[in-house]
């Protein structure tokens, strides 16, 4: 029985110029290079056995390709578009899913403080709402519209009836100016604060550097001397800290005996 001949091939010299580059290309993937030199021998008049078997494919592949390429030329050698798993969830179960992540998990039943991704795979299996979910699919999910319940953001109501006028007091002084006039160049805007009960430790042995295959050894018997408390102001207006560690937090920021230089 007589074998079919391939079908004949004719490149023009854009093509086989475009062909060649991908068929010894470097960076060239590797399924665009075998289609590339599949081509170029079909353009020279070669078997399709013999394609086959330089190239290392089968038969069919080969004849599959020069098909391809004789009835629409270059653009035929990129992949088909292929439909792809079908969808295992339907639309309304992924925005019910998004819907559960809109809702405080205390409104729910749910005994959690915020939700996780674990969680809300859990939640709407529980409920009978989807099959078995991942974690990473509710996460991906999420990501489609920006949410992200797990985290939050904390707020203050303002209580003090009298806040108004005391923040504008504060905000005056950053704005340098004090009940209407402004600050000279001599006058200085400081923000103090203080952090109490500072221990102040020594070990009771010094610490061994690093060596070979050994770590820093710190001894973990230490002896109390004592607590400090330090004494911190910035400059608001030059951008500077400054500050100083008292045994009280009665001690006065600057003093004669003790100015706190800038």
């Amino acid at each position: 029985m007589p074998v079919p001949a391939g079908r004949p091939i004719t490149l023009t010299v854009a093509e086989r110029r475009r062909l060649k580059k991908a068929a010894y290309g470097h960076k060239t993937p590797h399924q665009a290079r075998v289609r590339s030199q599949i081509v170029l021998m079909a353009s020279r008049g070669r078997p399709n056995a013999r394609i086959a078997a330089e190239v290392g494919v089968h038969v069919d592949t080969v004849r599959t390709w020069r098909g391809r390429f004789a009835e629409g030329g270059l653009p035929t050698l990129a992949d088909r578009k292929r439909s792809g798993r079908p969808a295992r969830f339907t639309p309304v179960q992924v925005a019910e899913a998004k819907a559960l992540a809109c809702q405080l998990p205390a409104g729910t039943g749910v005994p959690l403080a915020r939700w996780s991704c674990p969680e809300l795979a859990a939640e709407p299996t529980a409920r009978g709402v989807t099959d078995t979910v991942s974690a990473s699919t509710v996460r991906r999910w999420l990501r489609q519209d920006a949410l992200k319940p797990w985290q939050h953001q904390c707020w203050i109501f303002i209580r003090d009836p009298d806040f108004r006028a005391k923040a504008q007091r504060v905000l005056d002084l950053y704005a340098r100016t004090y009940e209407g006039e402004p600050l000279g160049a001599d006058e200085y805007v400081i923000s103090s604060d203080e952090k109490t009960s500072i221990q102040a430790r020594c070990r009771c042995h010094p610490t061994l550097a690093p060596g070979r295959a050994r770590a820093m050894r710190v001894n973990h018997t230490y002896g109390r001397g004592g607590a400090l408390a330090y004494l911190a102001a910035y400059d608001v207006h030059r951008a500077k800290v400054f500050g100083r560690c008292e045994a009280t937090t009665t001690a006065p920021l600057t003093g004669e005996r003790r100015p706190l230089t800038v």
